[in-house]
């Protein structure tokens, strides 16, 4: 039944967010990698912004406050092209492009390492001017020379940091075993309802019958 194999889905799901949450909770804390990191790694970098190749995450929120994350490339010391998502910057209900101070000189920053990925919802184009509605690496395509890796850079602390905003959003393996139970709880209610409702129409055929040979 689909209920059942729902349940077994998110049972699986919810092995694969237990093994995500240990490999994030055992990342290495990294300084100026030269190889691919392990998603939640922390890594610290040295390096120059690339401030004209700025972009903004739009419709950010951060304590009842309106505004953008700032995204903006960093070349580090072996010329290899990072983005950094820099913090939170207010900016109210304006449209206008954000303005932001951004560092000319060598910089060293540290920050959680996010695989790209394609989640989140996105109604109609992602880019709006220099704003993008969801995480990408597709404005800078063509712009400047290709990222090192596909992913980017939450910075906490360093030069050039704005406000930190961004948590990891991992839903715990508790809620899609939680989700697994109630799938095959209602399956359960489903086959014990089918069961008595065919008890019920066997009885009633059998008094029928047994009517109509009593009436013969």
């Amino acid at each position: 039944m689909l209920g059942s194999f729902l349940g077994a889905w998110q049972w699986d799901r919810a092995d694969s967010k237990q093994a995500a949450a240990m490999a994030r909770a055992n990342a290495p804390a990294l300084v100026n990698p030269k190889t691919l990191p392990a998603q939640g790694a922390e890594l610290t970098l040295n390096g120059e912004y690339i401030a004209e190749s700025t972009f903004f995450l739009d419709n950010r929120i951060v304590e009842g406050r309106l505004g953008v994350a700032v995204l903006t490339p960093l070349k580090d010391q072996f010329g290899h092209l990072w983005l950094i998502q820099r913090g939170f910057v207010e900016t109210g209900t304006s449209r206008e492009p954000p303005e932001v101070s951004t560092p000319t000189h060598p910089v060293s920053l540290t920050g959680e390492w996010q695989e790209a990925n394609d989640d989140g919802l996105l109604f109609g184009p992602n880019l709006e001017g220099v704003r993008l509605q969801r995480m990408s690496l597709a404005p800078w395509q063509g712009v400047i020379p290709a990222f090192r890796y596909q992913g980017w850079v939450h910075a906490d602390t360093g030069d050039g940091v704005f406000l930190p905003w961004w948590e990891a959003n991992v839903m715990p393996a508790s809620r899609h075993l939680g989700y697994a139970f109630q799938w095959w709880g209602l399956s359960l209610a489903a086959l014990i309802t089918m069961w008595l409702g065919g008890r019920y129409l066997y009885q009633g055929r059998t008094h029928n019958n047994k009517g109509m040979n009593n009436g013969s």
